[in-house]
């Protein structure tokens, strides 16, 4: 179950927006406002590591939450951050979803360059930081300077003036300087890795734990940096589940789950499995009667009708989503073992689900919206 105060992150940027309109919401009236998205920083994580990160959770009060978008993946939430709107409008559902009409699922964060997305029409929604700026308000994205130009970016930045920056600690502080620069300003700040690490080792490791200590004491300097009309939010995509080697499931030729089963895409936590004309019911009998003591299995239909690509799924979009999708409940991972490429079943951190653990994610308040 969500908190009752967790708002939505797709509600985020629309409520930095009213707050430089003079319309205070969620955030109180600033001149200049910035998001801090820290990438894999679930507020259970947070919470748990609560000794490493003093200065964050100083700042976080018991109703600094939000619920993140399903699936509980970058591509899926960062994409709703930064357009205002659900899954079910912009299409990106998921990390790796079907082309409707093929046999095909590109990867969303990567795949736009090597399987041919538009990153004009692909994703479906208008990005806000192009609204804003075709309205006449500054926009800036800064990130890492490999993301630049990347199809990802262009499909849900583009339209902000893209500034690259080297640690974590040098983009808080070109964030501050430009949001102090450009009154009126709307300033996007990504920090991946801790996500990175957390893939890789855990996070429940002593190296997140590090990447932890280090960005909370950038966090902090980042505040002390904002002038007195600037505004922050410091939030997330996801958080992450540990899942050890001996927890996952590898589905291989011959397994009884596979049959019928076209296309199996999504993400380890989340499966989005596309099957044969005719054979939905069947398949996710076979998935209920194997994993429902630690997976919650749900048709296309039951998903949408659930609201979980929000209150509207537009025709274009149904087909994209898997027509059986397999929601892990407990610590496991499910793995397509068929696949040549085994360098995804090294990974320990993990997300995409349902859990509280990877839809809840911390709205922290700095500046000139601490203690609105």
């Amino acid at each position: 179950m969500d908190p009752p105060s967790a708002r939505s992150l797709t509600g985020v940027v629309p409520q930095l927006i009213d707050a430089l309109t003079g319309r205070p919401g969620w955030f109180p009236v600033a001149r200049s406002a910035i998001v801090v998205l820290v990438d894999g920083l679930g507020r259970g994580n947070l919470t748990a590591r609560s000794g490493h990160a003093r200065f964050l959770t100083s700042r976080m009060g018991k109703k600094d939450a939000a619920r993140t978008t399903f699936p509980a993946t970058t591509a899926t939430a960062l994409t709703s951050l930064l357009t205002g709107t659900d899954a079910g409008v912009h299409g990106i559902v998921g990390y790796r979803a079907r082309v409707p009409g093929t046999r095909t699922a590109p990867n969303q964060l990567k795949g736009w360059e090597t399987d041919g997305l538009d990153p004009l029409t692909w994703q479906r929604a208008q990005p806000l930081l192009e609204r804003e700026s075709a309205a006449g308000r500054r926009c800036f994205v800064v990130s890492k300077a490999s993301y630049a130009g990347t199809g990802f970016t262009r499909a849900i930045q583009r339209g902000a003036e893209f500034v690259p920056g080297g640690s974590p600690r040098e983009r808080l502080e070109i964030a501050a300087d430009l949001a102090s620069r450009h009154p009126g300003s709307l300033v996007y700040v990504y920090l991946p890795e801790l996500d990175t690490i957390g893939h890789a080792r855990g996070w429940e490791s002593d190296g997140w734990i590090a990447a932890l200590e280090g960005l909370d004491a950038a966090l902090s300097s980042f505040e002390d940096q904002l002038d007195s009309g600037t505004g922050a939010v410091v939030t997330a995509d996801h958080g992450m589940i540990d899942v050890p080697s001996h927890s996952q499931v590898l589905l291989r030729d011959g397994d009884d789950l596979l049959r019928d089963v076209e296309l199996v895409a999504g993400e380890p936590r989340l499966l989005q499995l596309y099957v044969r004309d005719g054979a939905t019911r069947d398949v996710a009998a076979r998935w209920h009667a194997s994993e429902d003591g630690r997976s919650w299995v749900l048709t296309r239909d039951e998903a949408i009708a659930a609201g979980l690509y929000g209150s509207t799924v537009d025709a274009e979009v149904i087909p994209r989503i898997g027509d059986v999708l397999v929601a892990a409940r407990g610590v496991v991972a499910y793995y397509d073992d068929r696949l040549a490429d085994k360098k995804p079943q090294r990974m320990i951190g993990q997300h995409g689900s349902l859990t509280d653990q990877e839809r809840i994610v911390p709205l922290i308040r700095l500046g000139a919206f601490a203690g609105g």
